[in-house]
């Protein structure tokens, strides 16, 4: 979907969640450029997708059948750590992060995983929001971890995940 067709979304259309595979690897991709000032590469998403120990899931508009999202972890023995979640910006503040977030926790749940963690930039305020509604707290900072600005990184775990709500 380009920039242009993105703009034009009138509305939410109803959302599906699937597995990321290899072959998504080029979707995921346009959906990372289109939110980050530095990208991961669409070699990255296709090895992260390959890799056994991570847990991503895509976001797709039923009706136009797009990836309109992704979130992505690593699963270690009962930890999770979330690497990125993005939904491109035209269907922001529709909820489909919230349930994003929702399904990715799940499915980290059922792959074992009792804590999450992430990294998250101060500024982000609408992912700082996501992330205290799913029970994030603050847990310290890394100075300087973003290379584009300098800008820190707020450290949050969710050590309650098997028991957190998720809606």
């Amino acid at each position: 979907m380009t920039a242009k067709e993105t703009a034009s979304v009138p509305a939410m259309h109803p959302l599906a969640f699937r597995k990321m595979t290899p072959d998504d690897a080029d979707a995921v991709a346009r959906v990372e450029a289109a939110c980050f000032p530095v990208p991961w590469s669409r070699e990255s998403f296709w090895r992260e997708a390959s890799n056994e120990n991570t847990s991503y899931l895509l976001a797709i508009d039923e009706e136009t059948k797009d990836v309109i999202g992704y979130a992505g972890c690593w699963i270690l023995a009962d930890e999770a750590q979330i690497t990125n979640v993005a939904i491109l910006p035209a269907y922001r503040g529709q909820g489909a992060g919230t349930r994003l977030m929702a399904a990715s926790i799940e499915a980290a749940r059922a792959r074992g995983a009792t804590a999450m963690t992430l990294e998250v930039r101060p500024s982000n305020t609408p992912a700082l929001a996501l992330y205290h509604h799913f029970g994030f707290k603050e847990a310290g900072r890394r100075k300087g971890y973003y290379s584009d600005n300098g800008e820190d990184a707020i450290i949050m775990w969710n050590t309650a995940l098997a028991t957190a709500p998720i809606s």
